[in-house]
């Protein structure tokens, strides 16, 4: 990640983690903002800086505020979390990119489709015990199977905000 953090297996603070979603609907007029309350995951950083981790997210976690359209949400139109209870991003390696960025190359899987994801994040706490990361990334639903757009009121881009902070679990 970087200089400042020690290499050693870390695993996520969920209380000092959050994964946002925001997405037009109402053909561009409203943003439904939500967030998943329901986070895991671990990692291990290298001696030389790199990384490698997953984050699992619980699909049925979905909360926007609004119980009904989050049962929507919840089923086969959208996460299907029933069947597929897990979104789970694969970190393949996360690598240092100046003083404070990194890229972080791994694979989205949603509903028991996974596509490669690359993204850049900002690391907002880096010490020998705890790494923060925070990145802002958008997905096309419709890579993922989640193509219901009921007379087309809705986008097919949703923008993530994840606010990743791990903490150490040994050498």
């Amino acid at each position: 990640m970087t200089k400042a953090v020690k290499s050693g297996a870390f695993q996520l603070d969920r209380a000092g983690s959050t994964v946002a979603i925001r997405h037009k609907t109402m053909w561009g007029l409203v943003t439904v903002k939500g967030h998943f309350t329901t986070l895991s995951g671990d990692g291990e950083v290298r001696p030389d800086g790199t990384a490698t981790g997953t984050v699992t997210v619980g699909s049925a976690s979905v909360d926007t505020k609004n119980a009904k359209r989050d049962t929507h949400l919840r089923s086969a139109d959208f996460f299907a979390a029933e069947e597929f209870p897990e979104i789970i991003y694969e970190v393949r390696e996360v690598t240092p990119r100046g003083e404070a960025a990194v890229e972080v190359n791994g694979s989205l899987t949603v509903r028991g489709t996974t596509r490669p994801l690359t993204l850049t994040a900002t690391v907002t706490e880096a010490g020998a015990e705890a790494a923060t990361l925070t990145a802002d990334f958008t997905v096309d639903r419709r890579e993922f199977g989640l193509t219901w757009n009921q007379v087309g009121m809705m986008r097919d881009v949703t923008t993530v905000n994840a606010v990743l902070r791990f903490r150490r679990t040994q050498d």
